[in-house]
Parts: structure tokens; sequence; C-alpha cells
């Protein structure tokens, strides 16, 4: 199965790569995705639901960061500092009920 890594921290990839979750060279590593680039993939990061049905599987490393420290460039040693275990997950599209009611 393809493997695509994204996110735009270059540190989560080596921290990927320390805790031997990768193989360094062996994955795509992109900041942003459509549909057809994760089409049946395997995705490590964090994506949209809507994206993330495109994906076989997605795995997320969570980040318990404190709110000064969001949408900043991190380096290896907060990444090591905040990630959590890893989890994957499958997500499914379903079709809307009857009359688009919940």
């Amino acid at each position: 199965m393809k493997v695509i890594i994204v996110t735009r921290h270059t540190a989560l990839v080596e921290l990927l790569i320390e805790r031997k979750i990768i193989s360094e060279g062996t994955c795509e590593i992109l900041s942003h995705v459509t549909p057809d680039q994760i089409e049946g993939a395997h995705v490590i990061g964090v994506l949209p639901l809507y994206l993330a049905a495109h994906a076989q599987q997605v795995t997320e490393i969570p980040m318990n960061l404190p709110p000064e420290l969001r949408g900043l460039e991190l380096d290896i040693e907060t990444i090591r500092k905040y990630a959590g275990e890893p989890a994957t997950y499958q997500v499914t599209r379903l079709p809307l009920m009857k009359n688009n009611t919940i």
C-alpha cells in the first residue's frame, strides 16, 4: 500500500523515522493533498474527514500543543515533547439519510 505523509513539519518526519514508523526515503511527503493523491493510500498526518474518507487508512500522531505553539514551525525537541502515540483510523463516507435529515 502506498504511504503518504501529509505535514508541513519536517520535524514530524524526523520523529516518524526515529520511532521506526517509516523508513527514510520510502514515503511521499506533501504539505497539502487532493482526494486523487491519497485515494486508497495509507496517510500519516491530520486530514479533514472529507479527505480522510478517500484514504484506505489514516494514522495520526496526536500533538497536545499548548495554544501558544499552535500554527508555529516546530523543532524536533518540541515534537518529541508533545507527540502522543500513533492512532490509525478508517473513515467511511455514508450517504445522507432520507430527506437529508439526521
